[in-house]
């Protein structure tokens, strides 16, 4: 391995299940105080078994790097041709209150902190074309109300 930040935090993590063992690596850490956030890149390896569900992913990290399952975020998980191998990103936050305030909507719609609005795709299309017809800031108000 020739990154950068290799050597200086090299986590892993061990469980043991009935069908095979699960190993998972952090590689890129970095602390961005300015989201309040620690965040790296995560590979697990699972020879044998099906990917990790990312809840198991979440409290292994949240146990690695001592802190509560709900404010670590892990997306974007890939594997690798064959299986064995999955890599991916995750963000620890300070709090959870930090967390809902940085991450984007989708990911705290996918945790079930916000409630996505349901509108029909015609709803959609027609404010669209509504909007299309005012400029500027009127377009926020036809959005709320008929204009």
């Amino acid at each position: 391995d020739t990154d950068i930040f290799a050597h200086a935090h090299r986590h892993s993590f061990s469980s043991i299940m009935s069908e095979g063992t699960a190993t998972i690596r952090t590689r890129k850490f970095m602390t961005n105080r300015l989201l309040q956030r620690k965040q790296m890149i995560v590979d697990i390896l699972h020879p044998g078994r099906a990917n990790l569900p990312k809840t198991e992913v979440r409290e292994k990290l949240g146990k690695m790097y001592k802190t509560a399952p709900d404010n670590v975020f892990c997306f974007g998980f890939k594997t690798a041709f064959g299986g064995g191998k999955t890599t991916g990103f995750a963000l620890i936050y300070d709090s959870l209150d930090v967390a809902k305030k940085f991450e984007p909507k989708y990911r705290l719609v996918r945790r079930g902190y916000l409630e996505r609005k349901k509108s029909s795709r015609k709803q959609r299309k027609e404010k669209k074309n509504r909007q299309k017809k005012v400029r500027g800031t009127k377009k926020a108000k036809i959005g709320a109300g008929k204009k």
